[in-house]
């Protein structure tokens, strides 16, 4: 007991001859470590196999050396408890320190006298101080959910997230008298559990939720995914599972998976990432990063203009984060432990977790596929929690047109809704190579969808934003109605006279490609002005998108109401929710209309210079189409196109470019969201004078 701690390396190599417990004649072996009665690793699962080959590698920390590492080997059951098939125990005080001991375990059982098999592994008792103690806790899991769970894994370090978004289900197996299922599915990684919502009546289920787990010390890297059926009544039924195998996937990079489930009995869609690699050995790690000075070259090669093979690989991003400063202390000591996350629409990355701080140092490098030029980085810190879910600390979103690549600079942090500041900000440096040609076909066509958004709840004050906006809009269309109205009255006599006479000379005169022109004049008068004035596009300032409520209200007036609304009774519950619907898709309704004709006029304003530019190029070519091509020619080659589009493109998704090319403009609300704000970085601490 000389030394104060220990780590015991362990290498469980492989089980012979273990016993049957499976009605084929095999069995589902994994192996359970415990040290004073607490799980410390669990390994993976072997199907049906009776002389499993786990080669597995991991660390135990170990306090006292005279309680011994007990190893219970078990069967694992899909939908019920799992089968024993022996166990062994190491005295760990007879290892000799420091030195690799070769072991053969054989299994028994209390009151048994049968042959149960044995285990063969290795184990390394490594001496360590009370500093590698210290710096070892700082990396011991903080999970969320059961309290058992967080427990059993309170001195186990993880090494990496794993992410999953279940996305849906298809073709699942019909459970119910009428034909129909109540399906949920369960994700088990390690010791780790969770579990989704029910989706009921349905063979079909979308759930569209996320679940952070843990990969510890190369541990089991087999995600097991279990569906069942809901029964309120009796015991859920089993309906399938899957299993995928963490370790054959590229880490730092978002896997769209179709996940067969096994005996025919349907598919799941996921979106898996692992990410928040800790260490140095970890490939985002900036230390292990060597800068190539020809890599720029072949990115711009790459994406130039000239070439167009796989028109869906619009571009590249390249995301440094070096380290945040100042951010919001979320412990009771004053301090957080940060971690920051980075999404570009679908595709996730993250950091590692820097403890006890308020001024983290991650220095990671991430890389993204670019699909959309239009797409927004949204980069959010957060804080990691022992006992709960994760705090959150501050975001800030990015437009990739924003970028200029090459330029280190800080981010100030702001709200969840990207509206006010908030405490801290980010240091960070990006380079982004893209195919204009490319974004530009991207451009006219529909959109990614974004899974994982926030789901829109209905309140007051964002109805009368809506309102208002709306009637802005319809205040110019009635401004123009006047206009012309006092034209046709002659309320002023030069007013109308001018009126009439440009009208005669338009209507003598017109030609369908001056349309266009009338446009690109719009076009290039307002970017004159923007220039004589010198703004080139202007952002709404935050008064103007300020809520009356903050998060924290909101969320205390919405569980008050779901309190009183459960003492009422069902109808009364059934009619609010259905009032509360319908002014749900009356206040996105607004949205989508006040929405609609702010893109137009960003466009016309050049909010987004190369949205805009764009279009005027689209114009000119317009211009010179309608001046050389009859009009009918036009209509035909329309029209054929539309009515043979199915058959040529069966899954080709009916769209509208011009509406597909607006949504790619920012509404008002989008660029209040988009507004940078000038970090307040915390002052360094001054120097003693000696």
């Amino acid at each position: 007991m000389e030394h104060p701690f220990f780590l015991l390396d362990v290498w469980l190599q492989e089980g012979v001859d273990l016993v049957i417990r499976d009605s084929c004649g095999t069995s589902d072996p994994y192996v359970k470590f415990k040290v004073g009665g607490k799980q410390v690793y669990r390994s993976k699962t072997i199907f049906k196999n009776l002389n499993p080959r786990w080669e597995e590698s991991f660390t135990i920390p170990i306090e006292d050396v005279t309680k011994p590492l007990y190893l219970k080997v078990y069967d694992y059951d899909r939908g019920f408890h799992d089968d024993p098939m022996g166990n062994a125990l190491i005295d760990l005080s007879v290892l000799e320190l420091g030195k690799k001991t070769d072991l053969k375990l054989e299994l028994s059982e209390r009151g048994k006298t049968e042959y149960m098999g044995y285990l063969l592994l290795s184990c390394t008792l490594q001496p360590k101080t009370l500093e590698d103690k210290d710096q070892f806790l700082r990396r011991t899991v903080r999970v969320s959910g059961d309290s058992s769970v967080s427990k059993k894994l309170k001195l186990q370090m993880w090494t990496a997230v794993v992410t999953v978004v279940l996305v849906d289900g298809r073709d699942l197996v019909p459970m119910d008298d009428n034909g129909l299922s109540d399906p949920y599915v369960k994700f088990r990684l390690g010791a780790e559990k969770y579990r989704s919502k029910v989706r009921y009546k349905t063979l079909t289920p979308r759930w569209l939720e996320q679940f952070d787990l843990r990969l510890f010390n190369e541990q089991s890297s087999q995600l097991e995914i279990t569906v069942f059926d809901y029964d309120v009544t009796a015991k859920d039924d089993f309906m399938g599972r899957a299993t995928v195998d963490i370790s054959v996937l590229e880490t730092e990079v978002t896997h769209r998976l179709e996940v067969s489930l096994e005996d025919g009995a349907g598919a799941l869609t996921l979106l898996l990432t692992v990410s928040g690699l800790w260490g140095s050995e970890a490939v985002s790690d900036l230390g292990n990063h060597t800068p190539d000075p020809r890599h720029q070259d072949v990115m711009m090669k790459k994406y130039s203009p000239f070439r167009l093979k796989d028109i869906h690989d619009v571009g590249h991003l390249q995301v440094k984060v070096f380290k945040a400063s100042g951010v919001k202390a979320a412990d009771l000591g004053g301090l957080s432990d940060p971690f920051c996350v980075l999404e570009l629409v679908n595709a996730r990355r993250q950091t590692h977790t820097e403890y006890k701080t308020l001024n983290p140092e991650w220095n990671k490098i991430f890389e993204f596929p670019v699909f959309d030029i239009h797409s927004v980085l949204e980069v959010t810190v957060f804080d990691e929690d022992r006992d709960k879910k994760v705090e959150f600390l501050g975001k800030v979103a990015i437009p990739l047109l924003r970028i200029k690549s090459g330029e280190r600079r800080w981010y100030a942090l702001k709200d969840k809704k990207l509206i006010h500041r908030s405490k801290g900000a980010v240091l960070m440096e990006m380079n982004l190579v893209f195919n204009h040609v490319k974004a530009a076909v991207r451009t006219v066509n529909p959109a990614e969808e974004k899974l994982m958004q926030v789901e829109p709840k209905f309140k007051i004050h964002i109805m009368k934003r809506n309102i208002d906006r709306v009637s802005q809009l319809v205040s110019i269309f009635v401004e123009g109605g006047k206009f012309l109205q006092s034209c046709f009255s002659w309320e002023s006599t030069a007013r109308s006279l001018s009126a009439f006479v440009i009208y005669l000379i338009m209507v003598w005169n017109f030609e369908l490609y001056m349309l266009p022109i009338t446009l690109l004049i719009v076009f290039f008068k307002n970017l004159l002005i923007a220039h004589i004035v010198g703004v080139l596009k202007k952002e709404p300032v935050e008064d103007e998108y300020f809520d009356d409520d903050d998060d924290d209200d909101d969320e205390d007036k919405e569980k008050n109401t779901k309190t009183q609304v459960k003492e009422e009774k069902k109808s009364f519950k059934e009619k609010l929710h259905t009032i509360q619907d319908v002014c749900l898709q009356v206040q996105q309704g607004m949205d989508m209309v006040a929405s609609l004709g702010e893109r137009v006029k960003n466009t016309f304003n050049w909010t987004v210079p190369w949205l805009t530019t764009l279009a005027v190029v689209a114009l000119s070519v317009g211009v010179f189409v309608l001046y050389y091509i009859p009009l009918r020619w036009l209509l035909l080659a329309w029209g054929i196109n539309k009515f043979t589009k199915k058959l040529r493109k069966p899954n080709a998704i009916n769209n509208n470019e011009l509406l597909d090319f607006l949504s790619r403009v920012p509404s008002d609300s989008e660029l209040a969201q988009y507004r940078e704000l000038r970090p307040e970085l915390s002052p360094a601490p001054k120097k003693k004078r000696s």
